[in-house]
């Protein structure tokens, strides 16, 4: 297979967008002497019925960003140079400071802007440290006039919001300086994590504590037969994987003895969990991952939380606590000396996101960050996908390697109605961690690796066969309507899957059948007490490949930064395992407790089948289910 180009100048993201219908034509409104900024125009906009235009008094409150000194194509031509094996500035990576020095929009644009905003009869509220963005507030009828836009209101997504009819436009001497605006689309986006186990709960017996120990023949009683599938017995589901079978299916003998010390892994998530510390070391010890060492493991937290409710709007704070765990136990159980770095978000909503992405790049403690959180692409908020982006390039400068689950839902389809891929795992300067269902036997080697797609079968009502229910989940994947497809991705990833930026890169195990077993503070009938549970996800795969990348910048002797044209031009070879083909076992039966914490209450039964996600599907090479496979020992120990 001919090897991916590592240039990444080729990705036209304006182009995509107005595909996508965020046209970055000026609007009829705008007067010749305006441009139109890109990504400024919500698209649901002319989908969602107006209740009227808004108040002319109400308040607006914005974000202006700026763009990065010389451009933002002077900042993408950098980042393809430093992930460019063949350019002379590869892996040549700035710290914070040199960045900061170089590419932060300069005083005299602050002014400028600032300036124009104020004669707008608009109040600037703030200027971001680094100069990122300038913050604003003003009336609805000043900031209509300063954006050259109409704001109305709207009932969407169950709120009623006020959003802009159409793109921003602003003055020609002041649009150079602006990248996008965000805010004035008041709908509360909630990133949604993709690790939520229920409170106080327990893994069903029988399970096995190794892929196929113990075959699904009877029921937990031992006196009622269980009916085969397809003609065959299938074995139950394991407990749950830990550390050690990890550490040997995926790195083999390791000669070399990585653990991946030397290197920071940082975490974002929303809130923090506050027996992360305790939880944590009481599972490593207990699991064969070796105590944390003073100082491994720290959490960074805002001076306080905004709580937002568990409602259709709401974060539920608790709830991300159990992605917390999981997380920095799987970065742990790959990477056991690694340091682990949280980063906990105010809240679940885009700006608190933002600001903390912009903490981890600013402070510049971590070379690797993991992040298990998104949204279908279509559910993105255009400005803030441009904002983001701009910190992921400021990560690849300073050598830092982003990823993110590639979802939970497969092809989005039965969520939405509309077949997407995930954000921010679309974005072409990320690596997009995709999903298998591993069978790690009791050699601690693969029996097997598949893609993770479930379709769920429950035993039926005589209990002599078994009723299919329908999809349940899998990894994400899909061809993006956001962003065009990325050089890197030329020659490996087939044209007949689309011409935009393809997800995801690469998997590993995610499938909750094959998942990981975890542990953590959970509140049961009878009282608040530790406990451990299976559970997968792209929230597994991807803290998994952040510890495997962390032994391979051990052994680098250095950061890696962004990843994918790296990636791609070892496709097909001998450090990445390129997942196909029919697993040997269609399914797991899984026994779960009907009350969630024990036997009292009965067991039910199910089949929880392999490698059916929807309409992606595995396939030699590159796929939508898997990207170009799974990274092995090999993977780990090249530079």
């Amino acid at each position: 297979m001919r090897k991916a180009k590592t240039s990444l100048s080729a990705v036209a993201v304006a182009g995509a967008l107005v595909a996508a219908g965020m046209a970055t034509a000026p609007s009829a409104t705008a007067a010749p002497q305006r441009r139109s900024v890109a990504r400024t125009a919500p698209t649901w906009v002319a989908k969602t019925h107006s209740l009227g235009r808004a108040s002319s008094s109400a308040r607006s409150s914005f974000r202006v960003y700026l763009a990065p000194n010389g451009g933002t194509d002077a900042l993408k031509a950098a980042v393809a140079a430093v992930s460019d094996p063949k350019s002379s500035s590869y892996r040549h990576f700035m710290t914070a400071a040199q960045y900061h020095a170089r590419f932060d929009a300069r005083p005299t644009t602050v002014k400028t802007v600032s300036t124009f905003l104020k004669d707008s009869h608009l109040s600037v509220t703030s200027v971001e440290a680094h100069h990122r963005y300038v913050a604003g507030t003003g009336s609805v009828s000043s900031v209509q006039k300063a954006f050259g836009t109409t704001i109305r209101r709207f009932r969407h997504r169950g709120q009623t919001v006020q959003a802009n009819t159409t793109a921003v436009s602003l003055p020609a001497a002041i649009a150079p300086y602006v990248t996008t605006v965000t805010g004035l689309d008041t709908t509360r986006r909630l990133l949604t994590h993709n690790a939520a186990p229920p409170a106080g709960f327990n893994n069903g017996r029988p399970c096995s504590r190794t892929y196929g120990a113990v075959p699904a023949t009877y029921q937990a009683d031992f006196k009622t037969k269980l009916p085969k599938f397809q003609g065959k017995t299938l074995p139950y589901a394991i407990c749950g994987y830990t550390g050690p079978l990890f550490r040997a299916a995926y790195q083999g003998a390791n000669p070399k003895g990585l653990t991946g010390k030397g290197v920071t892994v940082a975490i974002i998530d929303a809130y923090a969990a506050p027996t992360i510390a305790k939880d944590s070391n009481r599972y490593a010890s207990t699991n064969g991952d070796g105590s944390y060492t003073p100082g491994q493991l720290t959490q960074v937290k805002p001076p306080a939380f905004a709580h937002g409710g568990t409602g259709p709007n709401g974060c539920g704070a608790s709830g991300w606590y159990g992605e917390e765990t999981l997380d920095v136990e799987a970065v742990h159980a790959m990477a056991p000396d690694s340091k682990i770095r949280y980063y906990g978000a105010k809240s679940c909503y885009d700006a608190d996101i933002l600001d903390t992405q912009a903490k981890v790049v600013d402070q510049d403690k971590a070379s690797i960050v993991t992040n298990s959180y998104g949204e279908p692409e279509g559910a993105e908020n255009a400005a803030n996908v441009a904002a983001e982006q701009q910190i992921f390039l400021q990560g690849a400068m300073q050598g830092i390697s982003w990823m993110f689950s590639s979802g939970d839902s497969g092809d989005e389809l039965a969520n939405t109605g509309i077949r997407q891929a995930d954000g921010s795992a679309n974005d072409p300067y990320v690596t997009a961690v995709g999903g298998t269902a591993d069978a790690i036997d009791a050699s601690g080697t693969f029996s097997f690796q598949t893609g993770w797609g479930t379709n769920k079968y429950s035993l039926s009502a005589d209990q002599k066969s078994w009723s299919p229910v329908g999809y349940l989940y899998g990894a994400g994947g899909g061809n993006s309507a956001l962003f065009n497809k990325p050089a890197y991705q030329d020659g490996v990833v087939p044209n007949s899957y689309g011409p935009g930026r393809s997800v995801p890169d690469i998997a590993m195990d995610a499938d909750p059948t094959t998942g990981m077993l975890v542990g953590e503070t959970q509140t049961f009938t009878d009282g608040t007490r530790y406990g451990e549970y299976r559970i997968g996800g792209t929230s597994l795969a991807s803290p998994l490949m952040a510890g495997m990348t962390a032994l391979r910048s051990q052994n680098a002797g250095k950061r890696l930064g962004f990843l994918n044209p790296t990636i791609y031009a070892a496709a097909g070879g001998t450090t990445l395992t390129d997942i196909k083909g029919t697993p040997k076992d269609a399914g797991n039966v899984r026994a779960d407790y009907v009350n969630g914490e024990n036997a009292k209450d009965g067991l039910l039964y199910s089949v929880r089948t392999f490698n059916q996600d929807a309409s992606l599907a595995i396939r030699k090479g590159w796929d939508d289910v898997t990207g170009v496979g799974s990274p092995n020992e090999t993977w780990v120990s090249a530079k």
